[in-house]
């Protein structure tokens, strides 16, 4: 029975480990959270990702999720570990794969980018075990933001209610605005809709697209 128990534990542990890895985790993480040995979790990263696993230190500073970007979203992924785990009965490390998987899921589907990486998640979780940072009330919307340890719990405003005045004014967010612009001008320009629709009908009674001579002869027809 032990052998097997163990043999069952370290197919748990390979199945994690290639979660883990497919999400984005670095090998302290690995490391951190399994009971596989180096050389066979360093085999499983490079059958994953194709790649050897990237080298160099973890973030350290807490400081980077008081920022006002980075703190909506660490808010958001830990208010989801944090129900996973006390409301849904997860363990901690399905707790942190499942959270990840649902706060990257509503940033691909609310069209913003992942701030958070899984590496970043979980160094986020650490910081709160080790009792660095804490969730705070927000007296506005009376949702609960990531903050340092031991600040002001009463009438705190959450980077989401009250934004700087510079939120979203980066140079990638003015270039993705100049680009949907363009996009927008392309769509208004004369023609544009009636050779889309000329090229759909084409399509739909057999005339391949890549084929030009052929759909300019039935334009012509």
């Amino acid at each position: 029975m032990l052998t097997k128990r163990s043999l069952t534990e370290g197919a748990q542990d390979v199945f994690r480990a290639i979660a883990l890895i497919e999400l984005g985790a670095r090998m302290q993480v690995l490391e951190s959270e399994l009971t596989l040995s180096r050389d066979r979790m360093i085999r499983l990263y490079r059958e994953v990702k194709g790649v050897s696993p990237p080298k160099g230190m973890l973030p350290f500073s807490a400081d980077w999720y008081m920022t006002w970007l980075p703190n909506i979203h660490a808010s958001l992924f830990y208010n989801t570990y944090v129900f996973l785990k006390t409301e849904a009965g997860c363990s901690h490390l399905d707790a942190l794969t499942k959270g990840y998987r649902l706060y990257r899921d509503h940033c691909l589907h609310g069209g913003a980018e992942a701030v958070l990486d899984l590496t970043r998640a979980w160094t986020l979780v650490r910081f709160f075990d080790a009792g660095m940072l804490q969730l705070t009330k927000c007296c506005r919307c009376t949702g609960k933001f990531v903050a340092h340890k031991h600040d002001l719990q009463e009438n705190v405003v959450c980077g989401a209610c009250h934004p700087p005045s510079r939120a979203g004014k980066t140079k990638k967010a003015a270039a993705m605005q100049q680009a949907r612009a363009t996009m927008a001008k392309i769509a208004e320009a004369p023609g544009v809709g009636e050779e889309r629709h000329v090229t759909t009908n084409l399509e739909t009674v057999g005339v391949p697209r890549c084929c030009d001579e052929e759909r300019m002869i039935a334009q012509a027809a």
